[in-house]
């Protein structure tokens, strides 16, 4: 570091003029002081003290300071930052030459050999950094090398960064811009990559669910998003890891999203792994995204079911006979006929009473309430907040199927009010009946919905849901509550907040609530016998108990949501922990341990959400795609249950999306740089030898201010005071 010194002043004519005439005036005043005293030796000496005071305050009028000046030795630094990212490989770069395109890595290629800044080493000191590898991060984050080189190298004169101008972590870039026009630091921007997209199809989603059951076909969802500029017919083809193979015609949107689903028979329980593919348009440039795969496990399905109701009316007994008859629910019925003597029922699937502890109840993935309420013998204001407990922390589904006699508007006075996705109208706890039946009609929710398939097509399902013979009676129903789906309204009768909602669903802690506002669903059978009423009810039982079913052991139960996680997406994972004997779990100490596809883990511990029922909660975020292997654990219990999550999605980096060249622009001009073209490489080093040498860093002393120099003068005029009291003059 090479240092220079000097002492400056920061003087104006008038205080020039005005120095010249202080020490003129204070030179006379101090010898005719000294002659009037007879020019003693000690007057004297105080008069050129006093002259030395005047001088000084002169000097200091005209605010000296001492500057020293730093220039480093070294030469001044000029950083080449190339984009090393996923997206740099999309093959859109064009060569000023032509030929065929290249990818955008290989067109910045020649900006990160040194030969190409051999000509600036004499002035310069070139660094070469590429940023954002595919093998430190998995996206493009532009702030943090800028602001890097700024930290890294204090002498910086000068920034070339090559890029297409993608970045998707970190902080907006302008921000790095706008540090670095602080420090006078240009940046000269290259970008590299067409800014409009290429003609390309990608398999957006893929949603397998996490299970299904042996027997039953599987619903699969995908999603196409194209950049063709036109649409077009293709086929897309499911395979499945035992060989076997379905495929599906498909009218692809052009410029935009195509949504479909494809029906898949499982042939056996088992684990299996689904692969959809779309073959590649004869114009696409990139076929690498036209393929998803993920996993799914086929396997026997059991559901408890508890349906309660009072008078045994139409649609209990044939609500009934249906979970009695499907292969996978196990059904319980506790009927409160007020003209028994006893609660129960005839049959096997009779209880004689509503189940006595919270190990006897937690174990029905469903709950029916018919036309029941908590007089008359029927449920308890306790059994209520049980049933509240067991959707909201235990993952379990709840019906509503209230009937005429209006007993269940005695549960709007208990916990069970709040997971009600309608407002019911107190005044008429009856409901409203007429001669002539009324209908359905399904709401563009419904229409997307599960639960109202009753047709694989969209078409066939909207007739058969306008033919279904009608009801004669519903509930007392005012509106929707927030936050509920209403899947079907009244098809005639309105009021002052729309439609009557008569299908509707919502979810409340980890559980789901469906309320059907008629007791008519039974007339479904007519002409066609089970093949809607059972249809129906079989769908709503397993949506209600899908969730809580998707990992299951002898005393521990985990689900998650959501159900298809994306990357980076928070995962929120919930368990139910019991003890041997079947009572949930106090307090334990629960943890999981989530192993990444690349090995990468971690431990997410649990924290408890109610004791009473056992319930624990914790959340994980990924960020990578794959399956990813889960072991839950309990201390206390020493019991574990391994299961695996499939997270969906691609890297931040997708590969064939265009540039973004004004980024790189808005980062030029805010540095005060330029935009040059990458086929222009001597007007980078052109600009770049232009650059003035950075300026020397100065330290300023100013002395008119300094403390020292104040205490200097006091003391000096201290001691002139001092001196005239000692000779007599004062």
């Amino acid at each position: 570091m090479n240092r220079t010194q000097a002492l400056t002043f920061e003087w104006s004519p008038w205080t020039l003029a005005l120095s010249v005439v202080l020490i003129v005036a204070g030179a006379i005043f101090c010898w005719l002081a000294w002659r009037r005293s007879g020019y003693r030796r000690v007057i004297g000496w105080l008069e050129l003290l006093r002259f030395c005071l005047i001088a000084a305050g002169v000097v200091l009028l005209n605010q000296p300071e001492w500057v020293q000046e730093y220039r480093p030795k070294e030469k001044p630094t000029v950083a080449v930052l190339y984009d090393a990212s996923d997206s740099m490989t999309t093959m859109d770069a064009v060569r000023s030459t032509g030929g065929p395109a290249v990818t955008r890595h290989e067109q910045v290629a020649p900006l990160s050999e040194a030969e190409t800044w051999s000509g600036l080493q004499d002035r310069f000191n070139v660094v070469i950094e590429p940023f954002a590898s595919p093998e430190s991060e998995d996206g493009s984050n532009l702030t943090a090398p800028l602001s890097g080189v700024i930290d890294q190298h204090p002498n910086l004169l000068g920034v070339v960064l090559a890029s297409d101008g993608d970045w998707n972590l970190g902080s907006p870039p302008v921000e790095a811009a706008a540090r670095l026009r602080g420090k006078g630091v240009p940046v000269f921007s290259v970008p590299v990559g067409r800014s409009s997209q290429l003609p390309d199809l990608e398999l957006l989603s893929f949603d397998v669910p996490t299970f299904g059951i042996q027997g039953k076909a599987v619903r699969i969802p995908f999603t196409i998003e194209s950049a063709l500029p036109r649409e077009y017919s293709t086929t897309v083809v499911l395979r499945s890891s035992e060989g076997d193979e379905i495929s599906k015609d498909v009218l692809v949107a052009a410029m935009g999203r195509t949504n479909d689903s494809l029906i898949w028979q499982p042939p056996a329980n088992g684990d299996f792994t689904l692969t959809l593919e779309v073959p590649p348009h004869s114009s696409e440039t990139l076929t690498e995204n036209n393929q998803r795969t993920a996993p799914i496990q086929i396997r026997e399905e059991r559901l408890r079911v508890l349906v309660i109701e009072s008078v045994p009316r139409w649609e209990y007994r044939y609500l009934r006979n249906a979970l009695s008859r499907d292969p996978g629910i196990e059904v319980s019925c506790l009927l409160f006929h007020p003209q028994l003597d006893k609660v129960g029922g005839g049959n096997a699937d009779y209880i004689s009473e509503f189940p006595a502890g919270l190990d006897q109840l937690s174990p029905y993935d469903v709950v029916f309430l018919g036309d029941v309420g908590i007089d008359d013998g029927q449920l308890t204001v306790e059994q209520c907040d049980q049933l509240k407990g067991l959707v909201e922390q235990q993952a379990s589904g709840l019906v509503f199927i209230p009937g005429w006699q209006g007993r269940q508007s005695g549960l709007l006075e208990t916990s069970l009010k709040e997971l009600y996705p309608v407002v019911m109208d107190p005044l008429q706890p009856d409901g409203w009946g007429s001669r002539t039946a009324s209908h359905f009609e399904l709401t563009e929710i419904g229409q997307r919905s599960l639960l109202t398939k009753l047709a694989d097509t969209r078409e066939e399902n909207a007739e058969i849901w306008e033919s279904l013979p009608g009801f004669q009676w519903y509930a007392p129903v005012i509106k929707a509550r927030p936050g509920s789906e209403v899947l079907a309204v009244h098809k005639d009768i309105s009021n002052e907040y729309g439609r009557l909602p008569l299908l509707a669903t919502r979810t409340y802690g980890t559980g789901k609530v469906l309320f059907m506002g008629t007791d008519g669903a039974w007339r479904w059978r007519k002409g066609v016998e089970d093949l809607y009423h059972y249809r129906f009810w079989g769908q709503v039982v397993r949506w209600m108990a899908y969730q809580r079913n998707m990992a299951k052991g002898e005393t521990m139960r985990l689900y998650y949501s959501p159900e298809q996680p994306q990357v980076r997406q928070t995962v929120t994972l919930t368990a139910n922990v019991m003890e041997e004997n079947g009572e949930p779990l106090v307090s334990g100490n629960v943890s999981a341990r989530i192993v990444g596809p690349s090995g990468r883990g971690q431990t997410v511990q649990f924290t408890s959400q109610g004791d009473q029922w056992g319930a624990f909660s914790g959340r994980f975020r990924s960020t990578e795609s794959g399956e990813h292997s889960v072991t839950l654990s309990c201390q206390q219990t020493g019991a574990t249950l391994e299961t695996t999550v499939y997270v969906q999605g691609a890297a931040l980096e997708r590969i064939g999306k265009p540039a973004r060249p004004e980024v790189l622009e808005e980062i030029s001009r805010i540095s005060r740089g330029q935009v040059i073209p990458i086929d222009k490489l001597e007007s980078i080093r052109n600009a770049l030898q232009t650059l003035p040498d950075p300026p020397p860093a100065i330290r300023r002393l100013q002395l008119w201010s300094h403390p020292l120099i104040a205490g200097t003068m006091v003391f000096l005029l201290g001691l002139f005071w001092i001196g005239r009291k000692a000779v007599g003059l004062i």
